[in-house]
């Protein structure tokens, strides 16, 4: 199971970091990957909004990667990467909802409706994968 999990944390974890890095390091790149939106597509305050948490993820979220690594590694020192990493991934994947639908709610533009529906189910899954390694890491340690 560890190998498993391991596993997913690994690829979940370096489509989100990744994900933001191209967002913030190549975001007309990004954008045509559907990583992000286009700067034309939605409202001049979100587009500053999704740049400064795409900039403040890339330094943030690969300690979920970490974990995820040193899970499959084996190494005892995971379980502290993957209760960090899970509080920010929870912190991620709660804010980006709850933000996004408050604003949808408001009538402010984030992008095409398919993009924030799947916008909205990545982050859904990032905020379960956080709380199953919390969890887990949780468990580790006792």
């Amino acid at each position: 199971m560890q190998v498993v999990w391991g596993t997913v944390v690994v690829v979940l974890s370096l489509l989100c970091w990744g994900g933001q890095t191209a967002s913030w390091f190549a975001p007309k790149t990004a954008a045509k990957l559907t990583l992000t939106e286009a700067e034309g597509d939605v409202e001049p305050t979100y587009w500053v909004d999704i740049r400064g948490e795409a900039l403040w993820d890339v330094f943030t979220l690969w300690i979920m990667l970490a974990a995820g690594v040193l899970l499959l590694a084996d190494n005892p020192s995971w379980p502290y990467f993957g209760l960090v990493g899970g509080g920010i991934y929870l912190y991620f994947a709660g804010r980006g909802i709850v933000t996004r639908a408050l604003m949808i709610r408001h009538g402010v533009q984030i992008g095409a409706p398919e993009n924030v529906k799947l916008g909205f189910i990545f982050l859904g899954i990032w905020g379960v994968m956080a709380i199953v390694t919390i969890i887990a890491a949780a468990a580790a340690l006792s």
